[in-house]
């Protein structure tokens, strides 16, 4: 896999009191798996959701990206769940209701306590108006953070806001998730699409989430993982331009020039950059579907 590259183009929550979904999902086309002890699970299930995860992950989901989604650490369940996956075979801890630095700080304290010697990296649930005005210091909080996840659902309700298909309930908020990622070099994925017969709006959402600048989708059923996939990667036309880009580029260095123009178009070291990490998205997409 490629080390600097992670396709999360889909990336599909699994509740952890359902067995057969845990074991379904080994199977699946999905990049990431977000493993949920929190609101999948009611709570006199939590225990054993907990065993349920613990037992999956030792049993492998293949080249999948693993993330356990535990309860607040000020809940009844948060720190049991961090005692039992500081030491999993999980990727990263998915911590809901980030509204701080310091929550994230001190789960990374926490995780070097339990085990000094874990690489778990820290995601952060983004899903409240606080946690949008906190944005910066958030993603400056710990070299641990990798991930904003957008819980748009929760943001509505607490927005006292209706869901509309052209989201514009939202824009302000997924604008500014994006902005606050990319200036601290973070990966971002959209919020769930809650629909389930609804094709049309799942590609709506996804193609305006892609052009906005996210990295993936999150999803709440595995019939929506296969659209996530094909628009959130790089389609056969856009690895091609990207290819001609760069060609047309490098020979424009070679004679001299400083740009290129390619089909009319000028092309500059800013359209190389973005060709180049394309072109590594795909190769690593490629390398995660050789993969499983």
């Amino acid at each position: 896999m490629n080390q600097h590259i992670r396709p999360r183009r889909s990336v599909l929550y699994m509740p952890g009191a359902n067995t057969r979904a845990l074991e379904k999902a080994k199977f699946l086309p999905a990049d990431s798996l977000i493993l949920d002890l929190e609101d999948a699970v009611a709570p006199d299930a939590k225990a054993q959701a907990r065993q349920n995860i613990r037992q999956a992950l030792s049993n492998g989901f293949g080249h999948r990206e693993t993330v356990v989604r535990i309860n607040g650490l000020n809940t009844p369940w948060g720190l049991d769940d961090l005692n039992i996956f500081a030491k999993s075979e999980a990727d990263a801890i998915l911590l809901p209701k980030v509204e701080s630095a310091q929550q994230i700080e001190e789960l990374a304290k926490h995780l070097e306590q339990l085990n000094p010697n874990n690489t778990l990296k820290i995601w952060a649930m983004i899903e409240t108006p606080m946690a949008f005005f906190k944005l910066p210091e958030i993603c400056n909080s710990h070299p641990r953070l990798e991930t904003l996840v957008l819980g748009t659902s929760d943001l509505v309700k607490d927005l006292h806001a209706r869901h509309t298909p052209q989201r514009v309930e939202t824009q302000t908020a997924l604008s500014l998730a994006v902005l606050a990622a990319r200036a601290h070099h973070l990966c971002v994925l959209d919020g769930v699409h809650l629909s389930l017969d609804d094709d049309i709006g799942l590609e709506q959402s996804c193609i305006q989430g892609r052009d906005m600048g996210f990295d993936g989708k999150t999803l709440i059923h595995p019939n929506q993982i296969t659209l996530a996939n094909a628009i959130f990667g790089p389609s056969p036309a856009e690895i091609q331009e990207a290819e001609e880009r760069i060609a047309a580029y490098e020979a424009a260095i070679q004679s001299g020039a400083g740009i290129a123009v390619l089909n009319g178009k000028l092309v500059e070291e800013l359209h190389i950059q973005d060709a180049k990490r394309i072109l590594g998205l795909a190769n690593a997409i490629a390398q995660f579907s050789q993969a499983n």
